[in-house]
């Protein structure tokens, strides 16, 4: 059983942004990769989930970044899960960069869902597809909830487009990142970056549903958060620090 995955990207120019530097949206979709790259190998991958109707979600993750690769680095990902804790599976990931030196790390947490009742399964089935990783250690602990920043919100408006929407049909966990860094701007940062970011995805954003968002400044801490209704869809919240 395949205990951890590693492998190695290139960081080409359309993962950066404007000062150069990997966007925090395209870490995402290489986590996403990685996630989903190891679960084929372990035998609980997305084709063995469908045949009983049963998709992983991603319903919590954390970042922490000492330094972001820029273009035409090469950034090293080690991936590996722990057993489940009920409902919830941790994945943890750590960030090197060529030479091998740690530059970040984040965990993330998922679930089952039956895609035809859309809520929760118990985990019983592939808890055995997951390989005990009791000897290693988890960089951090499980993800923390987000916290709202105690300021006034800057009110937006969003309706998912086609670039938004994944094979699943609804909203790629990755682009409520992307949201979230537009709200900020490009003045903001053009001079600072997130140190460490947190998301929580509490409901999914499907096609034709205006989300409302939220973002909220205190300092260098930030929020934005964003609902449909009244009802919160997800949790954006993170530290920005100036780059140096």
């Amino acid at each position: 059983m395949l205990k951890t995955l590693t492998e190695s990207f290139f960081i080409y120019s359309y993962q950066t942004d404007a000062n150069a530097r990997l966007r925090p949206g395209a870490l995402l979709e290489i986590m996403q990769e990685m996630a989903g790259a190891h679960a084929e190998k372990l035998g609980i991958g997305r084709d063995m989930l469908l045949a009983q109707n049963l998709v992983w979600v991603l319903t919590r993750l954390e970042v922490h970044m000492t330094r972001w690769p820029t273009h035409a680095e090469t950034l090293t990902v080690e991936t590996f899960p722990i057993p489940n804790r009920r409902f919830f599976f941790p994945r943890y990931f750590v960030f090197r960069d060529a030479q091998g030196q740690q530059i970040g790390y984040a965990g993330s947490l998922w679930v089952l869902l039956d895609v035809k009742e859309r809520k929760m399964v118990r985990p019983d089935a592939i808890a055995p597809y997951i390989p005990d990783n009791s000897d290693l250690t988890a960089p951090m602990g499980l993800p923390a909830p987000v916290s709202e920043c105690p300021a006034d919100p800057i009110t937006g408006l969003h309706e998912p487009l086609y670039t938004d929407l994944d094979m699943n049909g609804h909203v790629n966990n990755t682009r409520y990142l992307d949201w979230c860094c537009n709200a900020l701007g490009i003045e903001t940062l053009r001079t600072h970056e997130l140190r460490t970011f947190a998301v929580n995805f509490n409901m999914e954003v499907r096609p034709g549903q205006s989300v409302r968002t939220e973002l909220r400044r205190d300092g260098d801490h930030f929020s934005f958060s964003g609902f449909v209704n009244e009802a919160r869809h997800f949790d954006v919240g993170g530290v920005l620090a100036p780059i140096g």
